[in-house]
């Protein structure tokens, strides 16, 4: 793992850390679109004054061109709330990595350090287009590893900092405002390919994949577990009182779906370069009915890419299939659920509390 002074979990060692998603696309209906075209900042306010009522440990805010960019949104939020982290999903390629750690630095002192990052490569070759970027697969994660390796030195205040690489030149960089507290944020990396997960070990604290079975996660994880690294996955998250509630509102989101929809989904996914995103496909492909396992629904895939595999049942049964993960090596969750204010507000009542009671006679 990278050396240098980072800023560590909070929460206990041992205890699983879970995170949510931000609703910036608009997510309402497992099958339906997403919302486009519009912002409801006052909407995304209440979600995240919610959330930190709740104790969310970090609300994952998404990238991506149908959403809105998340820096500007951050910076409001953290100062609309108190305690809850905001775990800023950016790709390198966007920003320069010094104006990156300013903008980061000037957060976490905004923020009482309440920022955390989630690096993305890119997954689709056309979107990277959009943004004037031309780079493969493989050479979007070399200029990743530059990116983070100036990052970590600039934490390190290894200044001034000149840099020479592959992707990134600089000369005599220097930051006046460094991170608050002499520290970093966390880094998450996200990707299911082997140069993902080496760039997670080397320049991260933990590595991000879509869902899998607790067994398909413990063979993927095996390489950045040895390592010494944490492990974390994505998915959605549906709990009810009863089995039976839990499937007859799985059946309510799914039904009337928008195929229109789907075939655009189905599209990108076959001109995507993501390992990531054709794994994710390819398990719910594999599925049952829809079923990877009696616990895990993969019908939303489709219409909502990989973090849509879901776990479903009643708040005792999730919370028992999400323990089983733990024994796997997975240590965080970032959840999301339709529509996800309401489901976040089940998890963290109802869900959460059975889960840690695991925790504690397991």
């Amino acid at each position: 793992m990278v050396s240098g002074l980072s800023s560590q979990p909070q929460s206990g060692s041992n205890e699983l850390r879970v995170h949510w998603n931000s609703p910036l696309s608009g997510q309402r209906k497992a099958s339906g679109k997403y919302q486009v075209g519009q912002l409801d900042f006052d909407e995304i306010v209440e979600f995240a004054q919610e959330a930190d009522s709740l104790g969310v440990d970090s609300l994952l805010m998404g990238i991506g061109f149908h959403m809105p960019d998340p820096l500007p949104m951050l910076g409001a939020l953290v100062r609309e709330t108190k305690r809850v982290k905001f775990l800023l999903a950016y790709r390198p390629g966007l920003l320069s990595p010094t104006l990156f750690a300013q903008v980061v630095n000037t957060v976490s002192w905004m923020s009482d350090g309440r920022i955390s990052l989630n690096l993305v490569a890119g997954t689709s070759p056309a979107e990277q287009a959009y943004y004037g970027d031309f780079l493969a697969h493989d050479e979007r994660y070399a200029r990743s590893n530059e990116f983070l390796d100036i990052l970590h030195r600039f934490w390190r205040n290894e200044t001034p900092l000149s840099f020479e690489g592959d992707h990134y030149r600089i000369k005599d960089a220097q930051i006046g405002l460094g991170y608050k507290g002499g520290g970093r944020p966390e880094i998450y990396i996200s990707g299911a390919s082997e140069v993902a997960q080496q760039t997670a070990v080397d320049h991260g604290d933990c590595w991000l994949r879509y869902g899998d079975t607790p067994e398909g996660m413990a063979a993927a994880a095996k390489s950045v577990l040895t390592q010494g690294g944490r492990v974390g996955t994505r998915m959605h998250v549906l709990a009810r009182e009863s089995r039976e509630e839990a499937l007859a509102d799985l059946a309510e989101l799914m039904g009337n779906p928008d195929e229109e929809h789907r075939k655009r989904i189905a599209a990108a996914v076959a001109s995507s370069d993501s390992v990531a995103v054709k794994t994710s496909f390819q398990l719910a492909d594999s599925a049952e009915s829809d079923w990877i396992s009696p616990m895990l629904f993969s019908g939303a895939v489709a219409y909502r890419g990989g973090p849509a595999l879901c776990v479903v049942g009643s708040y005792e049964e999730v919370a028992a299939y999400l323990y089983e993960y733990k024994a796997a090596g997975v240590s965080e969750f970032i959840f999301s659920g339709w529509p996800t204010q309401e489901e976040m507000r089940i998890f963290y009542t109802r869900v959460l509390p059975l889960l840690r009671r695991h925790e504690r006679a397991g």
